[in-house]
């Protein structure tokens, strides 16, 4: 069961209690005031039986409250709950990413971690812009993006007269 179908059935079960605690005071009123005799109203000036209206009705009408506050509380609230679950897992799935990311980089070599970076913080890179990047001459940078396409975490693509290096894994 939602929290909205929740909230609902208790404010509807507060208003039934509500008016039921209503019909309660009215007939225990009408029961005092016909209980009263004339002789009574005389000697005191009013009533005895009429003392007010109970405790019990007032500690009701405190619950009903209560209970009805929660009701409107998990009508209306219940979307901000929702989108706070979601960013949690949103930021989890973050992490997560992040961590495996981090696990790869410990498999690999320094000039492999620095060639891997650059490419996922600029996907589709050429291999000119990442020799610059990287700061790694033109013959060692293919031979270490040779291996790193063995290993399955980067492609090729031509592109005119340069490649571009794109990441292969989802990171």
């Amino acid at each position: 069961m939602n929290n909205k179908t929740l909230g609902s059935i208790l404010i509807i079960a507060c208003l039934l209690l509500g008016g039921m605690i209503f019909t309660f005071n009215n007939k225990l009123k009408e029961h005092s005031d016909a209980s009263c005799d004339c002789v009574d109203m005389e000697e005191g000036g009013f009533c005895p039986m009429e003392t007010g209206t109970p405790w019990q009705t007032y500690l009701g009408i405190i619950l009903i409250s209560g209970i009805a506050a929660l009701g409107v509380y998990l009508i209306f609230f219940e979307k901000s709950q929702k989108e706070i679950i979601s960013t949690l897992n949103k930021e989890k799935h973050i992490q997560s990413k992040e961590e495996r990311f981090n696990i790869l980089l410990q498999g690999l070599s320094a000039d492999e971690q620095k060639i891997i970076k650059a490419v996922r913080d600029q996907d589709g890179i050429t291999q000119q812009t990442l020799r610059l990047r990287t700061d790694l001459h033109k013959s060692k940078l293919s031979i270490i993006l040779d291996g790193l396409e063995k290993k399955g975490l980067v492609a090729r693509k031509e592109k005119g007269k340069t490649k571009q290096v794109f990441l292969k894994i989802g990171l």
